[in-house]
């Protein structure tokens, strides 16, 4: 990505701090720090594209360092108003990240893979980046459901195949896992899952936060705030369910790929 006037604005696509959004979604962000904390304990760690940055308190809390950027200049400074001196926050594109030659343990790139013009170019950067033995940790929107509605601003969306395939060719060993099964939600999501499939296909789904947050409502229910930060125990500790790789997943709403270099 290159600074132009043409830059997305991502503020547009994300939640901040304070907004309203489902409980559903705040659980969602915290399994995802909790799932990767395991891997960030005593480690060297980065996030990438780490948005407002409400896991960077809970990351920092178990890593042995901890270093975070985001494309977003406006989107980094929400963050940085908030850490403070806490963390270390830098502006860098992924697909481009400013670090030497193994010189981390840990890349995380959270809900934002589909956003990068060059996902691959991004991969190739963390084979470099890391050490032997290091790990690379998404977490994405499961583009294999039926009811899949992809983001504003997104290039490309990659499901479990996808990102075995493109992960496997440089040297990374992958495991998969799932979260948020689509057979446990709510009786409410389940009947409006087909209305939401419909609507996505005709291009009916907002875009603006605004209508976005009426349409919770209709299919949550009640919304709290977003938090500025989570906690250990800001939601219950649900692991992941480990998924095959050699086919699609159609029962998780979000994928998580753990992808390792041999040690």
């Amino acid at each position: 990505m290159t600074d132009t006037a043409a830059t997305p604005d991502f503020l547009a696509v994300t939640e901040l701090a304070g907004d309203e959004v489902s409980a559903e979604q705040v659980e969602r962000i915290c399994r995802r720090y909790y799932w990767a904390g395991e891997y960030c304990k005593g480690k060297d760690v980065l996030e990438a594209a780490c948005g407002t940055g409400q896991g960077l308190g809970y990351l920092a809390s178990l890593a042995r360092s901890l270093v975070a950027g985001d494309y977003s200049q406006p989107i980094l400074d929400i963050a940085r108003r908030h850490y403070g001196s806490r963390v270390e926050l830098r502006r860098f594109d992924a697909q481009e990240l400013p670090f030497p030659d193994g010189s981390l343990d840990v890349v995380i790139l959270f809900e934002a893979l589909y956003y990068l013009p060059d996902a691959e170019r991004f991969f190739r950067e963390c084979r470099r980046v890391l050490r032997p033995g290091g790990a690379l940790l998404i977490a994405t929107a499961n583009k294999d459901l039926y009811d899949f509605n992809p983001s504003p601003h997104s290039f490309r969306y990659y499901g479990v195949r996808e990102l075995a395939n493109a992960l496997g060719v440089l040297g990374f060993t992958t495991q998969f896992f799932g979260d948020t099964p689509v057979g446990e939600v709510s009786a409410r999501q389940r009947v409006l899952r087909p209305l939401k499939a419909l609507a996505a296909k005709l291009g009916l789904i907002p875009k603006s936060m605004a209508a976005k947050k009426l349409l919770k409502r209709l299919v949550f229910g009640r919304l709290v705030p977003m938090p500025a930060e989570i906690t250990a125990t800001t939601a219950p500790r649900v692991p992941p369910t480990p998924i095959p790789q050699d086919r699609p997943d159609e029962s998780h709403k979000v994928i998580f790929c753990a992808a390792t270099l041999p040690a």
